[in-house]
């Protein structure tokens, strides 16, 4: 099965000071975490990317209605399975600083929504990828931020 994510609303190159990071942050990019860690990136794009797409295969372990999804970009236990996007710092030597990131939780996948996504063999995430403050997305991403859908496979 594929799963695909396509963010809209990007915060940009650069992120303004913040709680979190005084000085602010330059020459953002965000990726898909894999679970060997923040230098296990696939496609590392651009925080000023207008409508950055990551396409992962994932395995179907268990179908529906206990439905199971493994992969190398998929993290944590059954149950509680989900997909981290990664919000960092690109230096000038190419060097990846993770700064921030975001859960895509796959328990929160409608039932119905996640049933015909393994019909098909794909599932879509619309995800936003600015907060309310224009500053990149992250901890649990919630409708209306998200928005899940059955699709094929690419």
């Amino acid at each position: 099965m594929r799963i695909r994510i396509e963010g809209f609303d990007p915060p940009g190159r650069s992120c303004g000071p913040g709680p979190d990071f005084p000085g602010g942050h330059f020459n953002v990019h965000v990726a898909v975490q894999g679970r060997k860690g923040q230098q296990d990136l696939l496609g590392l794009t651009p925080g000023d990317t207008a409508d950055p797409v990551w396409e992962l295969d994932c395995v179907l372990i268990r179908p529906p209605p206990e439905t199971d999804l493994r992969g190398p970009h998929i993290q944590g236990a059954p149950g509680q399975r989900f997909i981290y996007l990664t919000w960092g710092v690109v230096d000038d030597e190419g060097g990846f600083r993770m700064f921030r990131r975001a859960k895509l939780w796959l328990r929160e996948v409608p039932p119905d929504v996640l049933t015909a996504a393994v019909e098909r063999g794909g599932l879509t995430a619309r995800v936003r990828l600015a907060d309310g403050k224009g500053q990149p997305v992250c901890a649990t991403v919630r409708p209306p931020a998200i928005a899940w859908s059955a699709g094929k496979r690419s």
